[in-house]
């Protein structure tokens, strides 16, 4: 944990430009709400200081994350989403916590948060020194790597506040240099709509023909640039068993989460982050992945049942898969 004042200023002119650029593509939200996003005490009026938490996520017993993306079969998703949703682990959790604050010292006017309002998470918990902000956009910690998350106590509690740590990056920049589809173009600037992140959980329409092939067997979010960081041999796998593995997702094949109904879908993934994207982007997803995939007939066999799927977008993506398959093996 850590303590910061919500003097954010830098950063929103930072974001201001980011958005300028339209990086943050079809997530009009954050335009949407002003300069609430960066000037706190709008959002949650009287707010003087915001406590930053974070939480290690990195499941235990998972597959290897290296050997599922070289597993062309395989479907990899991002190892934050392998368990409960992190959003009510951590939210209840803080919530719990700002409450016994309140019984030891009386009442105080605060709101919890994780990822779920405007607030700039990374640059706050920066501030508050829980690490510094890493070439890739996200928090850097020297003990933890980067596989954690964060949250925060919106407080009017005039509490001390905690100094800000140096970067460590220094001149390394593997994370621009492995991202697949080079959507980190400068250190520290993210263009949202090459991130394959983006493009498996936020769009809602078709991925571009471009960066089909880019994505590989990424079928929910992408981890190439935590992967691939150095800070991270010193991260620490998650203790809470809300971020165990659920449905084998850790290192499943791409046929048979392709073979999944929508009741299937929204069942198996209860609890889960990944059900918000819906059975819909779940199948566009595979259906991409199958194509990016070494040609064979269970995988021809799989995209040609979804060819007449009720859904244009769906159709639209089997179709390409099934002209890479076929391509491929003539």
């Amino acid at each position: 944990m850590g303590i910061a004042d919500g003097e954010l200023s830098t950063a929103e002119a930072g974001l201001q430009a980011w958005l300028a650029q339209g990086f943050h593509g079809e997530m009009d939200y954050m335009a949407a709400h002003g300069s609430r996003r960066s000037r706190p005490a709008e959002l949650v009026p009287g707010t003087v200081r915001i406590i930053s938490a974070r939480i290690d996520y990195f499941p235990p017993a998972s597959a290897d994350a290296h050997a599922v993306l070289a597993d062309a079969d395989a479907a990899y998703v991002s190892r934050y989403a392998l368990g409960r949703d992190y959003h009510k682990v951590l939210r209840n959790r803080l919530q719990t916590l700002a409450e016994k604050i309140s019984a030891e010292i009386g009442e105080h006017h605060f709101r919890v948060f994780t990822d779920s309002a405007p607030v700039l998470e990374v640059e706050l918990a920066a501030k508050s020194g829980l690490g510094w902000h890493g070439k890739h956009t996200l928090l850097l910690n020297r003990q933890h790597g980067s596989w954690f998350f964060l949250g925060e106590i919106y407080t009017d509690l005039p509490l001390p506040v905690d100094a800000p740590e140096a970067s460590h990056c220094g001149t390394c920049q593997a994370c621009l240099d492995i991202c697949p589809t080079q959507a980190i173009v400068a250190p520290y600037r993210l263009d949202a709509r090459r991130c394959i992140s983006y493009l498996t959980i936020e769009l809602k329409g078709s991925i571009p023909l471009e960066l089909r092939p880019l994505l590989g067997n990424r079928i929910y979010g992408c981890d190439d640039c935590q992967l691939v960081c150095p800070w991270n041999r010193f991260a620490q796998t998650a203790t809470l068993p809300d971020f165990e593995v659920r449905n084998g997702l850790d290192s499943a094949r791409l046929v048979d989460l392709f073979a999944w109904s929508a009741a299937d879908f929204n069942e198996r993934l209860a609890g889960s982050p990944i059900r918000r994207i819906g059975h819909e982007r779940w199948l566009r997803n595979i259906a991409v992945a199958l194509g990016n995939a070494p040609p064979s007939p269970a995988i021809q066999a799989a995209l040609n049942a979804r060819l007449n799927h009720q859904s244009e977008l769906v159709r639209e993506h089997v179709m390409w898969a099934l002209e890479h398959q076929y391509r491929a093996v003539s």
